[in-house]
């Protein structure tokens, strides 16, 4: 096998993962994960996977979920255009959240905010960086 085939199947497995985080996300939450908007959802592997999906119901809800390298997390489909602002969204939303975490006590619950504050400065880089976004491959 070639190193550039190599790549390729490690890539396919880390997508084939990520698919599988944000299905088992969406099942906690009492959604039942049906088809993939294609030419909606993204990835960057290892770091990002962006997946339009649409529940598999009588409403045919759709959402947005994230998985990857970071909190797996979903939205629903107003929240967000397209990909690039889901990124910004989940940016936004997670400075929030980490700044009410930050208060507790906890230290769990602080460990989790200098995580999500992490993550949210990275997609926030991300959202910005226009050659990410002309290069970040479909899912196919």
């Amino acid at each position: 096998m070639t190193e550039q085939a190599n790549v390729e199947q490690q890539q396919a497995a880390w997508v084939r993962e990520q698919f599988q985080k944000a299905n088992k996300f969406m099942a906690e939450k009492g959604i039942l994960p049906g088809k993939v908007i294609m030419k909606e959802s993204r990835h960057l592997a290892p770091m990002i996977a962006i997946w339009k999906i649409e529940e598999n119901g009588p409403r045919k809800r759709r959402f947005w979920v994230l998985s990857g390298d970071l909190p797996t997390d979903m939205v629903a489909e107003s929240a967000a255009p397209n990909a690039r602002e889901l990124v910004r969204h989940f940016s936004l939303s997670w400075q929030m959240k980490a700044e009410n975490l930050l208060q507790s006590q906890d230290p769990t619950q602080q460990q989790m905010a200098r995580l999500l504050i992490n993550r949210a400065e990275g997609l926030g880089q991300m959202h910005r960086d226009d050659r990410i976004w002309g290069d970040m491959p479909m899912m196919v």
